[in-house]
């Protein structure tokens, strides 16, 4: 077990001369192979807000101002260890181009913007998939020993089909029609500017390289430059309004979002979740061919029912 604590948030501009060796193919130094991840958690014992990135974190995703911090912004901040865990340890993939194919965050309560909290990322569950591998990465954010939310990031790193897949089985395709929402719903069509990935790459620290330019997106087989999938999610949550205190919120991210781009959120009201058992469905839609780019839900934890 490798375990490592920080002070604060790593900087970027210390781990990127580290992630420029991620582009180069696994040598002997690796310690792990493909069939196996770091056993490695990484923490930030006393995390402190920066006031002014998450200033801009609101102003780019539209959150409101309200002195509590976004439900999403967590899985943001964790990205800085993400990144470090992923030069730093024996990490057995090219981090740059790795695919973010879904999110899952729970918060337990409301977190003030100014509260001291403790933060700490793992790796978990690598599995095959049909176009490589999967793996996760779970965070865990405490104020003293209470947690108060948590997250997992699914990423895929493309290769080729596992041996171990069955010839029989099929890749899931993503739905491709849209709800229907009554007046209560929201129903918003907006556009992504060519420029965000640029944008919210200097707000999240995420330069991941297949959303900056179309000329570097290209390098990993995409034709265009993509839009961040956290923060595709965070814009539909923003535009939907207040969320309860205490929620899930889950999202698979089903197609890229070549920018620019055109797109539609449609999702059903916040205000008809009353109880454990009912969900709030939304999904971001090409406003060209109706195909999706997000479907995700919110739920009530137990404890807020």
């Amino acid at each position: 077990m490798s375990d490592k604590h920080f002070d604060a948030l790593p900087k970027a501009h210390t781990t990127y001369a580290n992630i420029i060796k991620s582009l180069l193919p696994i040598g002997d130094n690796a310690k792990v192979g493909k069939d196996e991840l770091p056993r490695a958690t990484y923490y930030v014992d006393d995390l402190h807000i920066d006031q002014s990135n998450l200033e801009d974190y609101r102003k780019i995703c539209g959150f409101a101002d309200n002195g509590k911090v976004p439900i999403t912004y967590f899985s943001v901040l964790s990205q800085a260890l993400q990144m470090n865990m992923m030069v730093k340890e024996p990490f057995p993939f090219a981090m740059l181009g790795l695919v973010h194919v879904d999110n899952q965050v729970t918060q337990h309560r409301l977190i003030g913007e100014r509260e001291t909290v403790n933060m700490s990322v793992a790796f978990a569950n690598l599995r095959d998939h049909a176009q490589g591998q999967q793996f996760d990465f779970v965070t865990t954010v405490k104020s003293q020993d209470d947690i108060v939310w948590e997250g997992t990031s699914t990423y895929l790193a493309r290769g080729k089909k596992p041996d171990t897949n069955k010839a029989g089985k099929r890749k899931s395709r993503p739905v491709t029609v849209k709800p229907m929402v009554d007046e209560a719903g929201v129903h918003n069509v907006f556009e992504v500017p060519e420029d965000i990935g640029r944008r919210y790459a200097f707000v999240s620290g995420d330069f991941n390289l297949i959303h900056l330019h179309s000329l570097s997106a290209k390098a990993f087989g995409f034709p265009k430059a993509i839009a961040h999938g956290m923060w595709s999610k965070a814009k539909c949550l923003a535009l939907m309004g207040e969320l309860p205190e205490a929620c899930s919120v889950g999202v698979s991210f089903k197609l890229p979002i070549f920018l620019p781009a055109e797109v539609e959120l449609i999702a059903e009201p916040v205000a008809k979740l009353e109880t454990v058992e009912d969900s709030c469905h939304f999904g971001l839609y090409s406003s060209k061919n109706d195909k999706p780019h997000l479907v995700g839900h919110i739920t009530l934890l137990a404890d807020d029912a």
